[in-house]
């Protein structure tokens, strides 16, 4: 295997999920096409990523109460994305200014800068930058 293409993250709808990554993260819109369930019914194929990464998020509507009973506690209450970012400040204030909800201030750990937000469909996830000066 060469690398991970995708990971797939279950939302409630496209075009909000796509919002917020694109938005209010900054990611870009990779794909964004129609297709078909294994049984037919329509959905969409849509693939964000952050700009210049080779792995991407795909959005996937939840499709039946199993799936939408996921949506928000895909990683169980941990955090399941860690976004790193060269410049922490300067990503840390647009995502407050996009009014991401970040449950933690900026703090300094051993392996660098670290806020937890929630993802629109309240998933844990990391932002992460250098430490100041480094």
């Amino acid at each position: 295997m060469s690398h991970l293409e995708l990971v797939a993250l279950v939302v409630r709808d496209y075009d909000p999920a796509i919002d917020f990554f694109v938005n209010a993260l900054g990611f870009e819109l990779v794909e964004d096409k129609p297709s078909l369930t294994n049984n037919g019914r329509p959905k969409r194929w849509v693939v964000v990523r952050p700009r210049g990464a080779a792995t991407g998020i795909l959005l996937v509507r939840a499709d039946g109460e199993h799936q939408t009973g996921v949506v928000g506690q895909q990683f169980a209450g941990r955090v399941g994305f860690f976004l790193r970012v060269d410049d922490f400040e300067a990503a840390y204030e647009r995502m407050l200014a996009a009014r991401v909800q970040f449950l933690s201030a900026p703090r300094v750990e051993a392996y660098g800068q670290v806020a937890v937000f929630l993802d629109l469909e309240g998933n844990r996830c990391d932002l992460l930058g250098p430490i100041a000066g480094e």
